[in-house]
């Protein structure tokens, strides 16, 4: 039984527990993991658990001169690096326990890419669209004077990023309001995911979605484990369903198109699409701004539950919205070969012994959607430098390109064309360094735990993800000395 669970609970309350509670599921896929690995139960208790949770209330006025209050969280899970990570979301149904078990998400998602970061998250209980833009900036900017207040936020404290609800425009209030209070150098390293003006960082945007697709073409191309599924190697071909087109659905549907990936279905809050002949995720976005829903796109079949989307037969489902999408009450119906979960928590654990059972691959939320932890890292080393990527070199590199292109035209009589000399003579440019940043950190984070899997004999991935990021968090705390 996972520690936290009040004594005497009985199991059938213990399976609601973890059906319901997402910190509860964060401590059993946590427990899973420990069992196979040796370290003191004091070290375990201590990598566990939130170190600070700070629960706030506070006023704001509305537009119509009315006082209303809010309700917000900031949640520190882990200290063992500084500074803790993590996005600050907006949703009517953010509770202490999602912002809790999100914080724990962030610090083994961290290790697992190996950014020195502790896990963090935050949250404010509000449906964003009931507010006015100014009544979203007076609470965007209270929060983060209460979090400056309590030594909440910090380039070395306790960085924030968007989350679901958030975006730019809400980074860049948080880091004018830090800055107001802490006119400091480096102030703009409080927040990441902000707006390229404002210390941003390019490809920090489509991240998430990037990574996605990184981290699944990674799992695709392991033949032995290919050959298991009865799948081809390669993205290419391969049938996928994504759930959500918000930031991370809509990039991880661009990328995986773009490497010839057949998108058959879409899914959103109103209803789903289906084509079997494939969708145009660009057109069926704008289609979607348009008129407020994906219904009724063209040369495609209309499916009105949108969770009866996630049921259909493909090789790639991709849940990109919400956690607990994948539940008891419909895991025995997923046909997908591989879930790709780019969002946190959508798999429940007692779906995940189903679909498990079922032969089904699941590429946990805590390695596949690290992506945007990761380009924030370099935003975040880009604000402490104050020195974009590319800069220093981008002009060497495409003079020393030109040279030996040059010598290589006059050692065999080739002549490259004006497009070919283009594309070589450029050097790299900030959009060039993070995605290969990306690319790198994904493909060895997903062979790192392969090979945990392998060596510790885990049957599925998120259990062997859980492992891998417990020993490198063991590991820092070892280093103190603190424990044998």
């Amino acid at each position: 039984m996972s520690k936290g669970t009040p004594k005497g609970v009985a199991q059938s309350k213990l399976e609601e527990l973890r059906t319901h509670s997402f910190f509860q599921d964060v401590l059993h896929y946590f427990d899973k993991a420990a069992q196979y690995l040796q370290y003191p139960d004091g070290l375990l208790e201590q990598i566990k658990y939130c170190n600070s949770v700070y629960q706030m209330r506070f006023p704001i006025k509305r537009d119509d001169g009315s006082i209303e209050t809010i309700e917000a969280y900031r949640a520190e899970h882990s200290h063992h690096k500084l500074p803790t990570k993590g996005g600050i979301r907006y949703s009517q149904f953010v509770t202490q326990d999602e912002v809790m078990a999100l914080a724990a998400l962030m610090t083994y998602k961290c290790a697992i890419v190996d950014v020195p970061f502790g896990g963090g998250k935050g949250g404010i209980t509000i449906s964003p669209r009931k507010y006015s833009v100014g009544e979203l900036e007076r609470i965007t900017r209270r929060y983060a004077a209460e979090l400056v207040k309590k030594n909440f936020i910090g380039p070395a404290v306790d960085v924030p990023a968007p989350d679901y609800g958030t975006g730019e425009r809400e980074m860049a209030w948080i880091a004018d309001t830090y800055a107001t209070f802490n006119p400091e150098l480096n102030s703009l390293g409080c927040v990441t995911g902000k707006p390229i003006t404002q210390g941003g960082i390019r490809g920090r945007k489509e991240a998430t979605g990037l990574g996605v697709f990184y981290g699944i073409r990674e799992v695709c191309d392991v033949k032995e484990d290919m050959d298991a599924l009865g799948l081809t190697t390669g993205v290419a071909g391969k049938t996928i369903v994504v759930q959500g087109l918000g930031n991370v659905g809509y990039h991880s549907a661009k990328f995986f198109h773009e490497a010839g990936a057949k998108i058959i279905a879409i899914a959103e809050a109103e209803g789903a699409i289906y084509n079997e002949n494939g969708i145009n995720y660009e057109e069926a976005f704008q289609h979607r701004q348009a008129t407020k829903s994906l219904l009724n796109f063209k040369d495609c079949t209309n499916i009105a539950n949108s969770a009866d989307a996630l049921e259909l037969k493909c090789d790639i489902l991709i849940p990109a919205a919400l956690e607990n999408q994948l539940h008891v009450g419909n895991a025995h119906k997923i046909q997908a070969k591989i879930i790709a979960e780019a969002a946190n928590g959508p798999t429940t654990p007692e779906a995940e012994a189903i679909l498990i059972e079922k032969g089904i691959v699941i590429i946990p939320d805590i390695y596949l959607n690290a992506g945007g932890v990761t380009v924030s890292y370099f935003e975040w080393l880009k604000n402490l430098s104050h020195v974009r990527f590319g800069r220093l070199g981008k002009r060497y590199e495409g003079n020393m390109n030109r040279n030996i292109l040059s010598a290589v035209e006059d050692m065999t009589g080739k002549t490259f064309s004006a497009d070919q000399h283009a594309q070589i003579e450029r050097g790299a440019d900030e959009l060039d360094f993070v995605y290969s940043g990306l690319e790198e950190t994904m493909i060895n984070a997903y062979h790192a735990i392969r090979a945990t899997k392998n060596e510790l004999g885990i049957p599925d991935y998120r259990t062997a993800a859980f492992a891998t990021a417990i020993r490198k968090i063991a590991v820092s705390y070892e280093s103190l000395g603190i424990f044998p």
